[in-house]
């Protein structure tokens, strides 16, 4: 009888086996949910960051409103004939400014020059 008892208990395990550690296991199939979960995040994330960078493209594509806004506060630039006024709190320095050789804009008339 004993012998019965530790051939069915040993088959017990060796039938275990593959439900828990196995390639279809229980154990694989979670790490793999926890995969594609971790991937799905990440893809959210990087469809979020496209979707912006898809809208700045557009907006430097179809208008100036972008570039003009892109070269104030990044660049520190002002349009020709515009006063730059900073206005400070009591307790603020003013910033040094950006002494930027002024672009002449180049002519339309399609004429090269060499």
């Amino acid at each position: 009888m004993r012998l019965i008892t530790i051939a069915l208990a040993f088959l017990l395990v060796l039938i275990q086996y593959p439900l828990w550690l196995g390639k279809g296991g229980w154990l694989n199939v979670a790490d793999m949910r926890d995969q594609v979960e971790a991937t799905r995040l990440k893809t959210e994330q990087l469809t979020a960051r496209n979707g912006k960078l898809d809208s700045e493209v557009r907006d430097l594509k179809e208008g100036t409103g972008a570039v003009e806004e892109r070269a104030r506060y990044e660049l520190g630039m002002i349009k020709q004939n515009e006063i730059f006024v900073q206005v400070l709190r009591k307790d603020e320095q003013p910033v040094e400014s950006m002494t930027v050789p002024p672009v002449k804009a180049p002519k339309k008339d399609g004429a090269a020059h060499h």
